[in-house]
C-alpha cells in the first residue's frame, strides 16, 4: 500500500471550514481604553481579529475564532475579555 504523508490543500479552501463552532469563550472587544496598538490583529492565529487602528473599534470574525484568547493576553491595556459561548 502507498501512503502519502503531508497534505496539500488548495489555496483559499480553509474559508470552507468555518472553525468558530470549536470555541468554548469568545473575545468581547470592550472600546473603553484600546490605544489602537493593533497587537490583537497581531498575535492572532487564526487572522480573524480586525479593526482600524485611527477608530480604535476593532472585531472579530465569529465564524472563524477558535476561543484560544490571545489577543485577550497580548492586549497591553486589558481592553477585550472572553465570555462563555452559549450553545
Amino acid at each position: 500500500m502507498d501512503f502519502k504523508i503531508g497534505i496539500i490543500a488548495m489555496p483559499g479552501t480553509a474559508l470552507l471550514n468555518k472553525t468558530g463552532s470549536f470555541a468554548n469563550e469568545n473575545p468581547v472587544f470592550k472600546h473603553e481604553k484600546c490605544t489602537g496598538c493593533n497587537l490583537c490583529i497581531y498575535f492572532c492565529p487564526e487572522g480573524v481579529v480586525y479593526g482600524d487602528k485611527k477608530t480604535k473599534i476593532y472585531d472579530y470574525d465569529v465564524d472563524y475564532c477558535k476561543g484560544c484568547a490571545i489577543c485577550v493576553e497580548e492586549c497591553p491595556v486589558n481592553d477585550i475579555e472572553m465570555i462563555l459561548v452559549e450553545k
